[in-house]
Parts: C-alpha cells; sequence; structure tokens
C-alpha cells in the first residue's frame, strides 16, 4: 500500500460508519462502568478497572482509526472508474458461473463479507483490470480464475 490517501467506495463508508457507531456504543458503556475514585476496592477489583479502562482506550484508538480513514478517503477523492482499483466496487463472474459484486478496500477492518483487500490474492489480481479482463489468483483450493464484468456503484 502506498502512503497516498486511498478512496473509498460508498459501501465500505457506510460500513465503517456502522462499524463507529457500534465501537462509540461500546466504548461509552465501558466508560460509564468506570469509577471516578483513585481507590477501588481490592487487587481483584483494581484489577478489573485496569482492564475496563485499557479497553476503552483500545476502543479510542479504533474510532481514531476509523476517523481518520473516513478523512483520508475524502481527501483522496472517488474511487477509480477505468479500472479496478482501491475503493472500486466490481462484479465478478467466477469460472462455475456464478457472479458477485465486490468491493476492494484499503484493510480488512471492516467486517464485511463483500470486501476484498487490495493485499489480499483476489483483490491483488483485481487491482488494475478493467472490464472483460480474466484475472487469475491464489485461492485456498488452488488457483481460480475471475472476469471482471463491470465496474462502478
Amino acid at each position: 500500500m502506498t502512503s497516498e490517501p486511498e478512496p473509498m467506495s460508498a459501501a465500505e463508508r457506510r460500513a465503517l460508519k456502522r462499524e463507529r457507531a457500534d465501537v462509540r456504543a461500546e466504548r461509552d458503556a465501558d466508560a460509564a462502568t468506570l469509577q471516578d475514585t483513585t481507590e477501588v476496592g481490592d487487587r481483584a477489583d483494581q484489577a478489573d478497572e485496569l482492564l475496563r479502562s485499557d479497553e476503552v482506550d483500545r476502543l479510542d484508538e479504533r474510532l481514531d482509526d476509523i476517523d481518520v480513514r473516513l478523512r483520508a478517503a475524502s481527501d483522496a477523492g472517488p474511487p477509480r472508474t477505468d479500472a479496478v482499483g482501491v475503493g472500486s466496487t466490481v462484479t465478478v463472474r467466477y469460472a462455475d458461473g456464478s457472479a458477485a459484486t465486490l468491493q476492494v478496500g484499503a484493510g480488512a477492518a471492516v467486517l464485511d463479507r463483500t470486501l476484498v483487500t487490495a493485499d489480499s490474492p483476489l483483490g491483488r489480481a483485481l487491482l488494475g483490470s478493467r472490464p472483460g479482463d480474466r484475472v487469475s489468483y491464489d485461492a485456498p483450493d488452488g488457483e481460480a480464475t475471475v472476469t471482471v464484468v463491470s465496474l462502478g456503484d
């Protein structure tokens, strides 16, 4: 991946915003359980308080990561429409004739069954391809081939 901001599809943006809302709710619920006092019960209580505090910190970091990704995607502009790139929506046809519409994303943070990361075998194979191109990639069962059917939302 480059250090340049990567564009993001509308579907990936929606998924990240949903994840941000979910993480925010979890963070707020965890933060509400933290004690406001410096004196917290026995050592077990103190350990539990420390674990919850660490979890709030981890969730804060994830929120920051999501916000940075959303801002960077806005700065990068829209996804490419001439060839598959990060942020593209691409429809592919598999060798068995089935088809799927996929999002090519920069990272796997968004848990979406239609998201293919740009650094995965299929994602790497798709980058730069155009409708009509056949690309091969390493699949768990061996080499597989897909045909790019269309590009765009």
